[in-house]
């Protein structure tokens, strides 16, 4: 088994690496989608951020995107193993249609999770509950720390692979 304080920084990559690249995958930077997300999207250019790096800042917040799924997925499998994960599978899909997003960011973020959490926790000794704490702390680094420069950075990875 890992240690706790080990784990927890590498499952911070990995859940920031995972949410980066499906929400990027499933084109969050390109348009608002949600009407949270546009408002947000909108705000943070006029504060000097990026419109498309807010926009992805914005499904972050409004909507069940990837990150919304990979911290569920971290949470069910935390509290009933495998099967924990599938119902919080089956709750962000719920949700995502409950807030009429179109897309399945989110859904596709709960399983990758609950798979990569899954195999770490049964071959590699990871501690469930270092992807929460990992989790929390990749989405903070998007979005706490400085929305104008994350929105920035997002922005120009958006524009390198679209």
């Amino acid at each position: 088994m890992i240690d706790l304080l080990a784990a927890i920084p590498i499952a911070a990559v990995i859940c920031l690496v995972l949410f980066t690249v499906l929400d990027i995958f499933w084109k969050l930077p390109k348009q608002g989608g949600v009407s949270g997300a546009d408002v947000i999207g909108k705000e943070l250019e006029k504060n000097g951020g990026d419109l498309n790096g807010g926009w992805m800042i914005g499904n972050i917040i409004s909507s069940p995107d990837a990150s919304a799924g990979t911290l569920l997925a971290a949470c069910g499998y935390y509290v009933w193993g495998i099967w924990g994960a599938v119902i919080s599978i089956v709750l962000v899909y719920i949700g995502a249609r409950i807030c009429a997003d179109k897309g399945f960011a989110g859904t596709s973020g709960a399983v990758c999770a609950a798979l990569i959490i899954w195999a770490l926790t049964s071959f590699a000794g990871f501690p469930p509950e270092s992807f929460i704490t990992g989790c929390v702390i990749a989405i903070f680094l998007v979005e706490g720390i400085s929305p104008k420069h994350a929105s920035r950075l997002l922005g120009k990875i958006w524009r390198k692979v679209s």
